[in-house]
């Protein structure tokens, strides 16, 4: 692990909104904060129509692949971002989690897909705002005052 926050973004296909939220935080945060993101049962791509509504808005996330989830990826962050995967996200003491509410982009078109990518940045820029302002003592890794055992 590494001295930056790291966040995990999980969602069952990994092709949707954990993409989007990926992409808008490495847009948003840049080198500042490291970057995953996996699937309880991840797709064969990135649904086009998520890669459609994230390039109107400048941001290219055709280089992800969908991937699996594994223990090592949630063991390695900081913060575990879910959207949907329910009970098939392992749970590790002293890991903060959160679960974003959010619809899910699969089978959608454009018009339904833009307010899903809208809501996801408006949840990241709040996530990475706390990231960034929070000062934390030293040696302490982010979230550790506020980690918790589930959700």
């Amino acid at each position: 692990m590494t001295s930056k926050p790291s966040i995990l973004f999980v969602c069952v296909h990994n092709a949707g909104r954990s993409q989007m939220a990926a992409g808008w935080l490495r847009h948003l945060a840049g080198e500042a904060v490291e970057v995953r993101s996996a699937g309880s049962e991840p797709a064969d791509q990135i649904n086009p129509v998520a890669v459609q509504a994230m390039a109107e808005v400048g941001i290219d996330i055709t280089t992800g692949q969908p991937k699996q989830l594994d223990h090592t990826a949630v063991e390695d962050s900081d913060v575990i971002i879910t959207m949907g995967c329910g009970d098939t996200c392992p749970i590790f003491p002293g890991k903060r989690y959160e679960d974003w509410k959010l619809d899910d982009p699969a089978g959608q078109d454009i018009d339904a897909v833009r307010p899903i990518r809208d809501a996801i940045r408006a949840h990241v820029e709040r996530l990475l705002a706390e990231l960034t302002t929070k000062p934390r003592p030293s040696g302490q890794r982010p979230g550790g005052a506020r980690a918790r055992d589930g959700r």
